[in-house]
């Protein structure tokens, strides 16, 4: 006969959980269920209850962890790495493009146009120029003397065959060199009839930091024929060099040379055994270029 009220008084059950050892035995782990009463809030502290679950292990967590900030520092470094290399291509471009020249003078050639590292002097470039303001020929005897010949006017022309990179050595071919206004107070001569430079075009070189030197062309080395007005007549008088040095300057886009010798190959005793020629040609301008700009050497 049942009691109202009165019924089995709850006991605890177990929770059982069974795997397989790698032998095959089943084995099982039996955990009790807490009973109602422990389901109330007790005063002590509540106990940290391991269970098992399908999220990794601590260890697995922390690996995640670390996979992700390593690959997180892979991508930084990596973003780095591609930065740091669109800034060198970058200042590569402002190198080669940000200059006024595109043919690259931010390295700077060794003959520019319109300022010291301006714009590169294209090979095929004309140069041409006249005595500076003020500037005379002079063609003497002796170096440094006053007896001879005095010219008021002298143009030449070249033409550049070689432009590279600064510090370097340009090349030119100098294909036209002219004089006008010539005066001779030489004894025995009357007068000047002409002086012209044989044996065109000749190689031109001009190096880093000034030097020029004007050597032999193809044709041979450099020459002047002097046709001078004398007592008994025209007299004509062969000249050549072993070569010609001057100086260039970039505050006048100057060139001048000073008592460069010629020595006498041909001519009767009227003509001077030898001459010294001195002249300043500036400024020096590259007449291919609009506005024909004065060039200078870097």
């Amino acid at each position: 006969m049942r009691v109202r009220g009165a019924g089995p008084v709850p006991q605890p059950f177990t929770l059982t959980r069974s795997w397989r050892c790698p032998t095959g035995t089943a084995l099982s782990h039996s955990r009790p269920h807490p009973s109602p009463a422990a389901t109330t809030r007790s005063a002590e502290p509540p106990q940290r209850v391991r269970t098992t679950s399908p999220h990794p292990a601590p260890h697995s967590r922390k690996g995640l962890r670390m996979g992700t900030r390593t690959g997180s520092r892979r991508t930084v470094l990596a973003a780095a790495g591609v930065t740091a290399a669109v800034a060198l291509l970058t200042t590569g471009t402002a190198s080669a493009t940000g200059s006024p020249s595109a043919a690259g003078t931010a390295a700077g050639n060794v003959l520019t146009h319109g300022s010291a590292g301006g714009s590169a002097v294209g090979v095929g470039d004309v140069f041409t120029s006249s005595l500076s303001s003020g500037a005379s020929v002079t063609i003497r005897t002796t170096a440094g003397g006053s007896t001879g010949i005095t010219c008021t006017a002298s143009q030449f022309t070249a033409t550049v065959t070689g432009n590279p990179a600064a510090p370097g050595t340009a090349t030119e071919s100098l294909t036209a060199h002219t004089f006008g206004g010539c005066t001779s107070n030489i004894l025995g001569t009357t007068g000047v009839q002409s002086i012209t430079v044989d044996r065109l075009p000749y190689s031109t070189t001009v190096t880093s930091g000034g030097p020029l030197t004007v050597g032999a062309g193809a044709a041979g080395a450099v020459q002047t024929t002097v046709k001078l007005n004398t007592l008994l007549g025209l007299t004509t008088c062969v000249y050549t060099s072993t070569g010609l040095s001057g100086a260039t300057s970039n505050t006048d886009n100057s060139i001048t040379f000073t008592n460069q010798l010629f020595s006498k190959s041909s001519g009767p005793v009227t003509c001077p055994g030898s001459s010294y020629f001195s002249a300043k040609y500036g400024p020096v301008k590259d007449t291919s270029q609009s506005g024909s700009p004065s060039v200078f050497v870097n």
